[in-house]
């Protein structure tokens, strides 16, 4: 009677000391925030991130988020330089990204989707479309499944996903304890929400090295300052939708080395020179810079050159391969156009 009497009281106990969810629940409670916060850097509804983490993942059940932290099943690729792990998927030991932390599989999937030339009409959808963006995923090859798309929407109606396209990463958790009322009793859930309410969010540290000027304390203090604002500067690049084609890229806001593009972006340097004709590693403010190749014609007919520009100006302005436009306008390489000279950006400039 006394072991009957035991055994009650715990099951009891165990009833109000812990919440049990399936298994899909629980990935939403703990992931949902990572999917907002890509949506606001990258445009992409939280409610696709999610949908798509939950079903490769099989609510964070699968060995590649497990084992790899891999939650969408990014496979290596050629530019891949970090950790890998063997995994059978659409053949025998594919080879797969292996990542520290799930934030960092996160961030991957938004640079996957936004920075290749087959994924770029998603980003002409409405963000809150979640329905054009799964169908939009299925066609751009996302997934070889014929029914992708009507799972993924699935999922977000079944979980009500959608609500979180229309949060921000400061109310997020709020949003997941009113799709989940029951956290309340969550103890490791509401002292994650205190600690959101009550302490402000610190950045991510910005390292810099500063080099060393004999000065006083004051005026190295205003250096390191300095240099400090402009790494977050740096830090806070976005990537962009050229008009030609929805070629990606970016603009560079404050002068750097190439490497330190090429690591923010997970591409290589050696492509990063070969996209853009670059000469050396250094980048200058304002200069654009393609995350992926450029096209061989632009997207208007004409152009008439401004005093000061050279070819590669108007190439990397049209994200137009150089070699092709000097072959256009039949000039040399090197030979630089006259201030109001007609650049032919399509097809080739007549014969005089």
């Amino acid at each position: 009677m006394k072991r009957l009497f035991l055994f009650l009281s715990l099951l009891i106990l165990s009833k109000f000391s812990a919440q049990n969810w399936a298994t899909e629940d629980q990935y939403i409670q703990k992931f949902a925030k990572y999917a907002v916060e890509e949506m606001e850097k990258y445009k992409i509804p939280a409610s696709i991130t999610l949908a798509q983490g939950l079903l490769e993942t099989g609510g964070g059940q699968s060995r590649l988020a497990q084992e790899g932290k891999n939650h969408f099943g990014i496979k290596c690729k050629e530019d891949w330089t970090g950790k890998t792990m063997k995994h059978t998927d659409d053949a025998p030991n594919e080879c797969f990204r292996v990542y520290d932390d799930p934030r960092q599989s996160y961030e991957d999937h938004s640079i996957f989707l936004s920075t290749r030339k087959y994924y770029a009409n998603l980003f002409n959808l409405d963000m809150k479309d979640y329905k054009a963006w799964a169908t939009g995923l299925k066609k751009a090859g996302y997934a070889t499944n014929p029914r992708y798309a009507s799972i993924l929407i699935g999922k977000i109606e079944k979980y009500r996903l959608y609500e979180f396209d229309n949060t921000n990463s400061k109310e997020v958790l709020y949003a997941v304890l009113k799709m989940y009322p029951n956290l309340k009793d969550d103890r490791s859930f509401m002292a994650q929400l205190e600690t959101e309410k009550y302490t402000k969010k610190p950045k991510q540290p910005v390292i810099v090295e500063v080099p060393y000027k004999q000065t006083s304390y004051a005026q190295q203090q205003k250096r390191v300052e300095k240099i400090k604002s402009r790494a977050e500067v740096l830090n806070s690049i976005l990537i962009k939708s050229h008009p030609n084609d929805g070629l990606k890229y970016i603009v560079i806001p404050e002068d750097t080395k190439l490497e330190f593009i090429a690591k923010k972006f997970k591409i290589s340097e050696s492509k990063l020179v070969k996209w853009n004709e670059l000469e050396g590693d250094v980048l200058h403010k304002n200069d654009i810079v393609f995350l992926e190749s450029k096209n061989s014609d632009g997207n208007t007919a004409t152009y008439k050159a401004e005093a000061g520009e050279d070819m590669h100006d108007i190439a990397q302005k049209f994200g137009i391969k150089l070699n092709k436009l000097y072959a256009k306008n039949r000039m040399d390489e090197g030979q630089k156009p006259s201030a109001g000279q007609l650049i032919y950006l399509i097809d080739r400039k007549p014969r005089n």
